[in-house]
């Protein structure tokens, strides 16, 4: 069950991967400044999250324009992460949640996907600047998408 709305958002520091190397990306960092996405998806290199990142990434100045920064998650290596993000041309920072603490943090472990082990679900967070989740929306499966109307609404408000 992902965390609800209204819930101080459980801070974090992960890795990306950069052409400079690896990266700490933390999110409170957000905090006091802009909103914050957290786009959770289950595995890098895989057609729906493809999908996800490609779009999103090909619509990221929509969030620009909404004040807030986008950051995906998956228990991806950063170095999967970034190979897949440069052969699709994902711009989105990604982040990699290896050891599955902040997916459980945020209540969206999906176990035992498709028999290969446990990964992050599908879902989507807005963290407001105060750091209070302000949506909440775990998928149904890992093939649904997350509504990004309902997403972006929320980063209206």
């Amino acid at each position: 069950m992902p965390i609800t709305v209204g819930t101080k958002a459980p801070d974090f520091t992960l890795k990306t991967k950069t052409p400079e190397g690896l990266k700490d990306v933390t999110l409170s960092r957000n905090f006091g400044q802009k909103q914050t996405v957290l786009l959770f998806f289950p595995l890098a290199f895989t057609g729906v999250c493809t999908q996800e990142m490609c779009d999103q990434s090909a619509g990221l100045e929509q969030y620009v324009q909404l004040g807030a920064e986008v950051i995906g998650v998956s228990v991806d290596s950063p170095f999967a992460q970034e190979a897949w993000a440069k052969v699709n041309r994902i711009s989105i920072p990604l982040v990699s949640d290896l050891n599955k603490e902040v997916t459980r943090a945020y209540g969206v472990l999906f176990p035992m996907l498709a028999g290969v082990g446990d990964t992050a679900a599908r879902a989507a967070f807005v963290i407001g600047r105060d750091g209070v989740v302000k949506y909440a929306e775990q998928t149904a499966t890992p093939k649904d998408l997350p509504n990004f109307a309902a997403v972006k609404a929320a980063l209206a408000n």
